[in-house]
């Protein structure tokens, strides 16, 4: 029997902050996904913004060549309120998009409420009931999720973007998200 090796494909996730961003690595190999790392870049101790842009480069930099994804996923910022949180947090992305660009990582953009719908079926879900799925999901311990939401919502992003990648099982019909959740052992 001739069987071909599985595919193994690398993709990190970043949740966009200007204070607090997150990162998630997925090793997808074949239809199996797992976590290989996540974390946050904490930028608090940067007062100028233009040092934190700087700081970012290199951490978003660093985690691309420690890992060499094949793919990036990015979460979109969602509008706000404030114009000038916005202009700082599009500038973040703009230049965690940059180090991937410059390393010749293809960069996905999703939306929250997608991300949020792909992971627990609801676009409306916080961020803990995200952070709770992909526990049960890429089966990890509590411990692992770490303290900033920051984190696992970039391995939300992440994983959302492995889910979109047209996996053969995702042709099967399920009755609900429950079912769902059911038969793939999370519930």
């Amino acid at each position: 029997m001739n069987r071909t090796p599985e595919t193994e494909k690398i993709i990190l996730g970043i949740d966009p902050g200007t204070n607090i961003m997150g990162y998630g690595v997925l090793k997808v190999t074949g239809r199996k996904a797992e976590m290989l790392a996540m974390g946050v870049i904490d930028l608090h101790r940067y007062g100028d913004h233009y040092l934190k842009l700087g700081h970012i480069f290199e951490r978003v930099s660093g985690i691309i060549d420690a890992y060499l994804p094949d793919e990036m996923a990015i979460e979109a910022p969602f509008f706000g309120k404030n114009v000038q949180s916005m202009l700082k947090l599009g500038r973040a992305q703009g230049v965690a998009m940059t180090a991937a660009i410059q390393r010749q990582v293809p960069i996905t953009e999703y939306a929250p409420m997608k991300i949020k719908m792909a992971i627990t079926g609801q676009g409306t879900a916080s961020k803990e009931q995200v952070a709770d799925m992909l526990r049960r999901m890429l089966h990890l311990d509590p411990e692992e999720m770490g303290k900033y939401m920051d984190a696992s919502d970039a391995l939300g992003a992440a994983y959302c973007h492995y889910l979109q990648m047209g996996r053969p099982e995702s042709d099967k019909k399920f009755s609900s998200w429950k079912d769902f959740a059911k038969k793939k052992g999370i519930i």
